[in-house]
């Protein structure tokens, strides 16, 4: 049966869906955009298309700004998730409210009233996991750490939890009520083994992996990628790929264990699936993609080990379909140049002879552009890939949207300091090719940073990006509205705003944040805060 690649068809588990839905919990307005997914849909495009509020024109200064602060209890790096209509049916402000989702690492989970700033509920899920090993790339605790992912068909919010248990650190999925944020049902504690390759045993240990890349709602499932605290523990620290049936939270017969090996030279084992906390990607097929870290060299096989790597797993978890190495992946073990620092993007259908494509980048710098029904496998002679090119080192995950001067595809890189603007080119061969360039976004941590792209249907489109925070008195982060053109070759992309949103004291570990644009708001999570930007006055606000 062949696939398509339109975001309607992605269902109930779209992250943009333009719907009326009407269950105990919540009511999705008509006209209103829901964010219920990392970086707004399963192939991670990091495109809301239904945004006729925000324009080129009004995203400027006097006329765009900050409308609220809100107070949070700990640093976020899950992205925000938004709802209008929700029926909010516990605490002291029950009824209807368009919500903004925000969970932090403090393990709370804070709904919040888009337009007042008011926070509506807080449940906390248990204490946070001081320091995890000494680890310190996060903060001070980690416990919630991947962005949730919402079913609005359900109303429910899907979020792993990372908890002190007596017994020791603990992670469990829970399924949550849009309207009280209580468990549905009891909640699932992550447990998993694997057979390695001399027959015995492994164990999923939670002490010695950590939750990062964004849930993935799709073909009726949640699926979770872990991978490591810092690298630390080699020996017993792995990638895992796990899932359950959604509603039940039932756990999968069949996982996948990225490093089967049973012994190495060096003791050190992990191929993590980390990705800057870049959400897990599907296809039209449900099949699962995420890109793969470091491993201890020379042990990659593509089979009993998949380090540095595009993977590619059908959906229920039981087998491998593609992937893609590039070929100085032994060097890039060596170095702990990781390719898994970055995500993979899935693009939307295009026309030509190859119609699926899929982008990624890692820490060196290199974007691969993929045939993603023939990812290309592994060469130590040359990467059997569409095209090879340098954005900068990408602890980063990259965008997309259809541009409005010539309706052709763009994918949005950010790696480096450095928002790039590439066309898709179909015919007569398959390529990018770089139009714009920003200047600096700045900052400081490792290279590379998220974006956001808003636009009416293809109209009035907005980059949307995030700086890691500047090298000056409580490490600022700031917000940039970028306007592309539209496709002079090699043009500066124009800065249409830019101002403080947010701060991130924690320089050792990396502010992996996304902006979020819906409804003619843009949220920005950080340390304790959640900022609310939009039209002064409360123009950004359609009803």
């Amino acid at each position: 049966m062949p696939r398509t690649r339109r975001l309607d068809r992605l269902r109930g588990f779209a992250a943009i869906a333009l719907l009326i839905f009407v269950s105990a919990s919540a009511r999705l307005a008509v006209g209103q955009t829901a964010v219920t997914t990392y970086h707004y849909d399963n192939y991670r495009t990091g495109w809301n298309q239904n945004e006729s509020v925000l324009t080129p024109a009004n995203v400027v200064k006097g006329k765009f700004g900050l409308l609220h602060t809100v107070t949070l209890d700990d640093q976020v790096d899950a992205q925000p998730l938004v709802v209008p209509g929700v029926l909010i049916t516990a605490g002291n402000s029950q009824g209807s409210h368009d919500v903004a989702y925000v969970a932090t690492e403090g393990n709370t989970v804070f709904a919040i009233d888009v337009h007042s700033g008011a926070v509506l509920l807080n449940p906390n899920f248990g204490p946070a996991v001081p320091n995890p090993l000494g680890c310190t790339n996060n903060g001070p605790r980690v416990g919630i750490n991947s962005t949730p992912v919402i079913d609005p068909g359900s109303s429910t919010l899907y979020v792993m939890i990372y908890t002190q248990d007596k017994s020791g650190p603990a992670y469990r999925l829970h399924a949550l009520d849009l309207g009280s944020l209580t468990d549905k049902i009891t909640p699932q504690l992550v447990t998993a083994s694997h057979t390695l390759t001399n027959g015995t045993t492994f164990n999923f240990n939670a002490k010695y992996q950590r939750q990062r890349p964004g849930l993935l709602l799709a073909n009726g499932s949640i699926y979770a990628g872990f991978g490591s605290f810092c690298d630390f523990a080699g020996n017993l620290s792995r990638g895992w790929l796990l899932g359950w049936t959604a509603g039940s939270l039932t756990p999968f017969p069949a996982n996948q264990l990225l490093d089967q090996q049973a012994t190495n030279q060096d003791n050190f084992f992990l191929s993590s699936i980390w990705m800057s906390g870049y959400g897990l990607a599907a296809d039209d097929g449900g099949n699962i993609l995420f890109v793969t870290g470091n491993s201890d060299p020379n042990t990659y096989d593509g089979v009993t080990n998949i380090q540095e790597s595009v993977v590619k797993i059908s959906p229920t978890l039981t087998t491998v379909l593609d992937l893609f190495t590039p070929q100085n992946q032994v060097g890039l073990d060596q170095g702990d140049v990781d390719f898994g620092s970055g995500g993979a993007l899935v693009l939307p259908d295009q026309p030509g002879s190859i119609s699926h494509l899929a982008v990624a980048s890692g820490k060196d710098g290199n974007m691969y552009f993929m045939n993603e029904d023939n990812l290309g496998g592994y060469s130590p002679s040359k990467n059997n890939v569409l095209g090879t090119y340098y954005v900068g080192g990408c602890w980063c995950g990259h965008a997309y949207y259809v541009d409005p001067a010539d309706g052709v595809g763009r994918v949005v890189s950010s790696g480096g300091s450095n928002v790039q603007v590439w066309k898709i080119q179909t015919s007569p061969k398959v390529a990018l090719t770089r139009l714009e360039v920003s200047g600096s976004i700045g900052g400081q941590q490792d290279p590379g940073f998220f974006t956001t792209i808003s636009s009416n249907g293809t109209a009035n489109p907005i980059i949307w990006a995030l700086n890691r925070p500047l090298a000056t008195a409580k490490a600022p982060l700031d917000l940039f509205a970028f306007n592309p053109d539209g496709g002079k070759k090699k043009s500066a992309i124009k800065l249409l705003y830019r101002s403080r949103a947010g701060f991130w004291p924690n320089l050792g570990g990396n502010s992996n944040l996304v902006p979020v644009v819906a409804n003619g708001e843009v949220f920005v999570a950080s340390n304790k805060v959640l900022e609310i930007f939009g039209l002064i006055g409360g123009k950004a606000r359609k009803k």
